[in-house]
């Protein structure tokens, strides 16, 4: 399967539940998905308000040939630093999530090895106004082998019915 095929597979499978976006996406993605939910807790009426949630994601896709280790780190800090600018802590924010997908035909294995070890978490005001945390997935579509950070073993399942 080559890397196009695989990234119109996954976005298909995100379509449902996320707003996809494949055009006018940052550099260096090829595509990024967002979702969104609120959640209210009330008493008998809806001004009577007893609790509120937001909880974002934020998913960014990126295809390529080669992926080396260097490559990797620039992905992971732009991913990172694009997701982190669309966070707005606030006194009902739950989370932020942010996820990076790599879809290559090739990844060395020092790459392999930096995604694995690959962690990120930022707490907003002691988690007072919520958390980010951050997955990595990678896909060797040539070999069908997925390397992913501890966090992106949830999305194990995803990867194996593609």
């Amino acid at each position: 399967m080559t890397v196009d095929e695989t990234l119109a597979k996954l976005l298909k499978s995100y379509r449902r539940y996320y707003n996809i976006e494949t055009e006018d996406v940052p550099e260096p993605f090829a595509a990024m998905a967002a979702f969104h939910t609120h959640d209210e807790q009330f008493f008998l009426v809806k001004a009577a308000t007893l609790a509120e949630a937001d909880a974002h994601e934020y998913v960014f896709f990126v295809t390529a040939k080669h992926i080396g280790p260097d490559d990797m780190r620039r992905l992971d800090e732009a991913a990172w630093a694009e997701g982190m600018s669309r966070v707005v802590p606030h006194a009902n924010h739950r989370s932020t999530d942010i996820a990076l997908i790599v879809l290559a035909e090739q990844i060395d294995e020092a790459a392999a090895a930096y995604i694995k070890k690959c962690k990120r978490y930022k707490s907003y005001r002691h988690t007072l106004q919520g958390w980010s945390h951050y997955s990595v997935v990678a896909m060797e579509t040539s070999t069908g082998d997925f390397f992913c950070n501890r966090r992106g073993k949830n999305l194990r399942k995803l990867f194996r019915n593609i």
